[in-house]
């Protein structure tokens, strides 16, 4: 919590156009640039921030599978973790073996706390072309390639598909994903104990979401998506994922949608227990209806899907979309899980 109130004040002065804010802010919390990555690092290394993949014991007798794809594997990473954490290495080392490719987590920084804090302050959108940029300058990749996504690193998958998708991705696995964004922040449900205190987090930063200078400014804000401003001017305007979404009808992009149905697979794990995505749902594109905090439109509910804007009714009526689930919360999942969603859902 005090993290999230923390972004919401360093978005806001940044609102302002105000760096002496941004370090009044960050002084107030006794807090300098490089305090705050530690905070998240310390959180991350006590899995307090449910968005990081642990290490794991490693599993001897698990089968190797060596002719499920001759594609390599291109990882991204959650929020606050890293492609230089120890749990992301082993992750992309250990599946790569698996199944016989090359196999890669491409990061968006140079370095553990550059890669970290860009999944903070850095744009979604410049985080997708970041990481085009990189997928590009990969040979192993040029002929295309399997993407995994892990929590909000899915939203960075996301949108190569749509903005790029050269080279292309064959089988996109998305594990507990940010695909259609959040109405509240993370691990802070406003129905939930902390409800009156997650309430004004939510009202507050919503408040704010939409106004230009935070989309430009703040990762979490870009897929932040409002119930109850789904058609408001400012978030159709000015939202990463409403452009996304090509829910702005005076700002409709093909290619999103050209780029989507393109795909050979797409396997979507939902956790059951998720305290992170809220809801839950989103992780499968489902959404809360409109005006609401309670109930919940499945994908085939939501006008994204009846009207097709990107192209997940066209995945749908394809058979290309499976959608899983694991039983726990956030990130929680085995190693033998992932090595079975590898087996059964990465096709060429």
């Amino acid at each position: 919590m005090r993290v999230l109130l923390l972004l919401c004040l360093i978005a806001a002065s940044f609102a302002a156009n105000n760096k002496i804010l941004v370090n009044q802010f960050l002084k107030s919390f006794d807090m300098t640039h490089q305090e705050f990555y530690l905070i998240v690092k310390k959180a991350r290394a006590a899995s307090r921030l449910q968005s990081v993949v642990p290490e794991w014991e490693v599993s001897q007798d698990l089968p190797k599978n060596l002719n499920a794809t001759t594609y390599p594997l291109v990882f991204m990473h959650g929020m606050g973790d890293s492609c230089f954490n120890s749990g992301m290495k082993q992750i992309t080392k250990e599946s790569g073996e698996h199944l016989g490719v090359y196999s890669v987590c491409i990061p968006t920084g140079n370095n553990d706390i550059t890669d970290t804090m860009n999944g903070f302050f850095m744009t979604m959108d410049n985080n997708v072309d970041e990481w085009a940029k990189r997928i590009r300058k990969d040979i192993h990749l040029k002929n295309g390639f399997h993407a995994v996504g892990f929590s909000q690193g899915n939203s960075v998958v996301r949108g190569y598909i749509q903005k790029y998708n050269d080279p292309p991705v064959k089988t996109f696995l998305s594990v507990h994903g940010t695909l259609n964004g959040v109405a509240g922040f993370p691990n802070c449900d406003p129905d939930g104990l902390l409800g009156p205190v997650c309430k004004i987090l939510a009202q507050v930063c919503g408040e704010m979401a939409y106004v230009q200078s935070i989309q430009n400014t703040l990762f979490q804000a870009d897929y932040f998506r409002d119930p109850k401003r789904y058609t408001d001017d400012a978030y159709l305007e000015h939202s990463e994922i409403a452009q996304w979404n090509n829910e702005n009808p005076k700002n409709v992009n093909t290619t999103f949608k050209d780029n989507m149905v393109s795909l050979t697979k797409f396997a979507m794990i939902k956790a059951l227990k998720d305290t992170m995505i809220f809801p839950n749902e989103g992780e499968w594109w489902g959404q809360f209806e409109a005006n609401s905090l309670k109930t919940i439109q499945k994908m085939e509910e939501t006008d994204n899907y009846k009207t097709d804007r990107f192209g997940l009714k066209t995945l749908h009526d394809a058979n290309k979309m499976i959608f899983n689930t694991t039983d726990g919360n956030h990130l929680q999942f085995t190693e033998q899980e992932l090595f079975w969603w590898l087996d059964n859902y990465i096709t060429e």
